[in-house]
């Protein structure tokens, strides 16, 4: 099923589309993170990057939550866009041999697929409210706030050595 196409009749039907997306790009980012971890030289970096793969495995425990809410079993779709980011990153990541430079480029690959998750998340938490759910709008703030928190934290590290140590 396609973004732009006929099977995206409802409101509702949009809602669960990007619901299957979101899912999609939390699994993908799942399998992407520990490849991340073990080539971040900075302790701190490949620290923030271990919490966060364990609260994305929980991410989509609580999509799946969602999707039961819903009255919908959780399913995926194909999400071109997570695709394009995490192949990017792996380009990128694999040309880099320097390890300061190798941080930098991770984090900015880290923080590509968080800015897709806020916008994503952010959206769905609007139209689920809109659709009368707070429930199900509740849980997906809740992945939200993490996403936005791994986000801050991401740039405070680039800003505050990794992107020092890359320039030098």
């Amino acid at each position: 099923m396609g973004l732009f196409t006929k099977d995206i009749r409802t409101f509702d039907d949009l809602f669960l589309h990007q619901l299957k997306d979101i899912l999609y790009a939390e699994k993908r980012i799942v399998g992407a993170l520990p490849k991340m971890i073990a080539k971040a030289a900075d302790a701190e970096l490949r620290a923030g990057l271990e919490q966060h793969f364990d609260q994305t495995k929980n991410h989509v425990k609580r999509l799946e939550q969602v999707f039961r809410l819903h009255g919908a079993a959780p399913a995926s779709v194909e999400c071109p866009a997570i695709d394009g980011i995490i192949e990017e990153a792996n380009e990128v990541v694999g040309e880099v041999a320097d390890a300061a430079v190798l941080d930098a480029a991770l984090i900015n690959a880290a923080q590509a697929a968080e800015h897709y998750e806020i916008a994503r998340y952010g959206s769905l938490i609007s139209w689920a409210r809109q659709l009368g759910r707070s429930d199900v709008a509740g849980l997906l703030q809740k992945t939200l706030d993490e996403e936005k928190v791994t986000d801050r934290k991401l740039t405070t590290l680039a800003e505050g050595r990794v992107n020092l140590r890359a320039a030098s």
